[in-house]
């Protein structure tokens, strides 16, 4: 059982490549000047979290008696992992907040996206904060200067052209339309359904799981699953003795990608604002090479 960060990983680059192609056609119409790793322990994780304004759980998860009767009992530990793979599955919507690793670099995220592919929420990287809103097959990417800078560097983009691009999308949301290049991997950080698939793709990820001492998460009491792999890698799941059998945390420690998730705010509706469109910087007019000009 696992969880991925691809998909953060593929919204960021496509993003940063998206600006890298479009925006030099534009650049010179629009006149613009020349967009620690997680500590191996689960609490530390959380409160690098909480220092970067992530919303988490509490600091570590309290030791809690099993409710009576034990929802799953009789059940091994990978049978409660099949129910909570199939439960999570099923979701409409649910919000994940935590913080992962990728590409060496902790990745905060806080979103919530439901089975419509629609999805608002906020991502930080390397010091710097960009929010992410996708309905109606737009998706909607606004990044402070930090986040850009980080992203357009990571992808060699030349300086004078970061500090052009900078300065067109100060204060405006990138829109990226249904059919703009990369549009679909960008917008894949918003499909529920991709987001979830890998939960069940590799049955081998949640064999051989050991039940933990039950605790509770965010007051739900859960049991806890616990995976452990070669070369200390650790992987804690935590599953809802409440209701469903929702997958309420998981947590990796050790390996290349150690991290702190919770999810919540299970089949609640997700709520999208448009951003006016004075505020937007639209990819596929400036892939065209017509003007984006900043608003007066």
């Amino acid at each position: 059982m696992a969880y991925r960060t691809t998909k953060l990983r593929v919204a960021t680059a496509v993003a940063t490549a998206l600006i890298a192609g479009a925006a030099p056609a534009t650049l010179a119409q629009a006149r613009a000047p020349q967009p620690q790793a997680p500590a191996a322990q689960a609490g530390a994780a959380q409160a690098g979290a909480a220092q970067a304004g992530v919303a988490q759980g509490p600091a570590a998860d309290v030791r809690a008696p099993s409710p009576s009767p034990d929802p799953f009992r009789g059940l091994t530990a990978d049978q409660i992992g099949d129910k909570a793979v199939a439960a999570t599955q099923s979701a409409t919507s649910l919000r994940m907040a935590g913080r992962v690793t990728t590409g060496g670099q902790p990745l905060d995220v806080d979103f919530s996206v439901n089975d419509k592919k629609q999805c608002t929420g906020r991502i930080k990287l390397q010091g710097g904060a960009a929010e992410l809103r996708q309905t109606g097959g737009l998706t909607y990417m606004k990044g402070d200067e930090k986040f850009w800078r980080a992203s357009m560097a990571s992808q060699g983009m030349p300086e004078p052209q970061i500090e052009a691009t900078i300065e067109l999308l100060k204060g405006r949301w990138l829109k990226i339309a249904p059919g703009q290049a990369g549009s679909g991997d960008l917008g894949g950080v918003c499909d529920l359904k991709a987001l979830l698939s890998d939960l069940g793709r590799n049955k081998a990820e949640r064999t051989g799981l050991v039940r933990g001492p039950d605790a509770e998460v965010k007051g739900t009491p859960v049991a806890t699953l616990v995976k452990r792999k070669p070369h200390g890698e650790t992987t804690t799941v935590s599953v809802s003795q409440r209701g469903k059998p929702y997958i309420l945390k998981m947590v990796k420690t050790g390996g290349a990608e150690p991290g702190s998730v919770v999810l919540s705010d299970y089949d609640k509706p997700v709520k999208v604002v448009v951003p006016p469109e004075d505020e937007t910087v639209d990819l596929t007019k400036l892939d065209q090479g017509s003007t984006a000009e900043r608003p007066v």
